[in-house]
């Protein structure tokens, strides 16, 4: 495994110490040897790796402080901006508490009721969830990052002690808020508030080490460990990935959209319902702060609108893009105006499935993006350039020959549908709950329903679609190979002519020039040079590369050392210069060398 930032796995804390005292015993001038020294060693490692595994906890703890500070500096900031506070301060340090550990999935239990009746709030406001997540996802990476005098824990080591000391503030916590309103259920606090925080810090820990598949345990059959360590499934499980992302990110996207366009047409019920609930201006504000917390929320829940398994606005009304049945729970809020009238369904509502639309669309786009490269020739056409290298454009990995199969871009398809369907079950389950006991014990889409719709509807597009882009990246590819093929067929035919062209002018030249060459081999000055040879003939050739191969002209014969990429051409011909003396001189020489030793002189 490879840490992102050093290039390296991090040290751990007794190789950093170790490395430590070696550099201390050279500036001070002792020497480790023998036993004095080893114990000396020895004890520092121990207080090294303790301080680490220190700093770690620690590091857990501070990240939970700076989350829990924030909220609390809001929500003091609130209450004294209230003209009429209902509690003093330390109702204001309470409420900042509870809204804390709801952040993380905990769920608050209401005393303070009208009928007396404890009253559970289980939906969690997902953007204020972002920052206590990142922070501890934050601390994990960070400590993993070996510094100058500051050794790295091992990785379970790392995840051990930040979770750790995260779980300690959360326990803090829930202890001060223990006997108010509100309180917190000590089963929320494990699951899925514990459990939450466990799994930002893995991711944390998974990003230090630079996003590994592996290695897998032993105890997993080699066939599959060796099948998961192919560099071909890691790059189709990081398709599989962005695709499934692509998807929610276009879900969230569209059911945002969908909120704005329904505010806008609801916009008299949204002012009225936000005058209704507060008088004044810091009140609104307070009211406005909330709405935009929920706006993710209520991105989700537009998402699975428009998926087709709605939402509940209580235990007996459910609001579908068919119909919105049964009577409403509905307190009064402004998000909540944007909720369609009752009644059957029309086109605007029907509209709303444009939004798994896109998001199919999407899932089939980014996964054909890796299952068939786009090859930019310079011409307008998709194929490999004229040395099989890859030019400017939108480059893949591969080379033009590499696409995947119809069954594996149908398979990687189908993966990210389900991978989308799974976020998605994900996001419903944590963008809804209660917000009270009977009718008001329902709020929210149905986490199964929606994540099955989301799966449903992507797979259904996402795989016809796939194999249909892959058909036409692939139709236009092979018509710009087919067209970069004539085009090199006709500069090929061209070059012969024009070399053949070559090769007779410069024999008529020779012949020509041949009294005019003795003359002027007689009247040039002593030392001066015979004639330059004319350049010999040349002809096209392949010069093999690493990419592929093109054509280019050489002398016939002309050995190239390395050629493009230090191969030599197998193509290659001896030949012999061209004579310079004219015709007349070689033939006499001839009749000379004839006549033998007993030749007259």
């Amino acid at each position: 495994m490879t840490q992102v930032t050093g290039g390296s796995p991090p040290l751990s804390a007794e190789q950093t110490a170790e490395q430590a005292v070696r550099r201390t015993a050279e500036q001070t001038g002792r020497k480790t040897e023998g036993p004095v020294g080893v114990r000396a060693a020895e004890r520092s490692v121990r207080r090294s790796r303790s301080a680490v595994l220190v700093f770690t906890f620690l590091r857990g703890g501070l990240a939970a402080g700076l989350g829990l500070g924030a909220l609390t500096v809001l929500v003091m900031v609130l209450w004294i901006s209230s003209p009429s506070p209902d509690d003093g301060p330390s109702g204001a340090l309470h409420t900042a508490a509870g809204l804390w550990l709801l952040a993380h999935g905990a769920e608050l239990i209401r005393t303070d009721t009208l009928d007396g009746i404890p009253a559970p709030v289980g939906l969690v406001p997902l953007l204020p969830a972002v920052l206590p997540l990142w922070l501890v996802h934050r601390a994990a990476r960070d400590v993993l990052e070996a510094r100058e005098g500051r050794a790295a824990p091992s990785a379970s080591a790392a995840f051990g002690l930040v979770t750790g000391g995260y779980a300690v503030v959360m326990a803090a916590v829930a202890f001060y808020v223990r006997g108010g309103s509100p309180s917190v259920g000590v089963v929320s606090l494990l699951f899925p508030a514990a459990v939450v925080v466990a799994a930002a810090a893995a991711a944390g820990v998974w990003t230090a080490y630079g996003h590994p598949v592996g290695p897998l345990p032993p105890r997993v059959p080699m066939r599959i460990r060796a099948t998961l360590a192919r560099s071909r499934v890691r790059e189709r499980a990081a398709t599989v990935w962005r695709s499934a992302a692509a998807g929610v990110m276009t879900l969230l996207g569209g059911g945002a959209l969908l909120v704005a366009v329904a505010l806008v047409w609801h916009a008299d019920a949204a002012q009225q319902s936000f005058v209704q609930l507060v008088g004044g201006w810091v009140d609104r504000g307070a009211v406005l702060l909330l709405a935009l917390l929920l706006v993710p929320n209520a991105a989700v829940w537009a998402a699975a609108y428009g998926l087709g398994p709605g939402f509940a606005l209580g235990t007996a009304s459910t609001v579908t893009p068919l119909a919105f049945s049964g009577p409403p729970a509905l307190p009064v809020f402004p998000l909540l105006a944007a909720v369609p009238e009752q009644g059957e369904g029309t086109w605007p509502n029907w509209a709303a499935a444009s939004v798994p639309v896109a998001a199919g669309v999407v899932v089939a786009r980014f996964t054909v993006r890796s299952a068939v490269p786009v090859h930019d020739t310079g011409d307008g056409g998709d194929g490999a350039d004229a040395g099989g290298g890859r030019s400017g454009g939108d480059v893949g990995r591969r080379g033009p020959g590499e696409a995947w199969s119809a069954g594996g871009t149908a398979l990687t398809a189908t993966l990210g549908a389900l991978g989308c369907g799974l976020l998605m079950a994900v996001l419903a389950a944590a963008a809804g709950g209660p917000l009270g006991t009977r009718a008001l014990a329902e709020f929210g889409p149905v986490w199964w329903l929606t994540g099955a719709a989301a799966a449903a509807w992507t797979m259904v597009l996402a795989v016809p679609g796939a194999l249909l882009l892959r058909a036409w990246r692939l139709r236009g590819r092979n018509g710009g190979r087919g067209r970069g093929r004539r085009r090199n067929a006709a500069g090929e035919a061209e070059e012969t002519a024009r070399t053949g062209r070559t090769a007779r002018s410069a024999d008529r030249t020779a012949g020509t020039e041949g009294a005019a060459g003795t003359e002027g081999a007689a009247s040039r000055p002593v030392g001066q040079g015979p004639a330059e040879a004319p350049v010999p003939p040349t002809r096209p050739r392949k010069a093999r590369t690493g990419q592929g191969s093109a054509r280019v002209s050489t002398p016939r014969g002309a050995v190239t050392v390395g050629g493009a990429e230090g191969i030599e051409d197998d193509d290659a011909e001896p030949y012999d210069f061209l004579p310079t003396d004219p015709w007349h001189a070689r033939t006499a020489r001839r009749t000379e060398g004839d006549a033998g030793p007993s030749g007259k002189p």
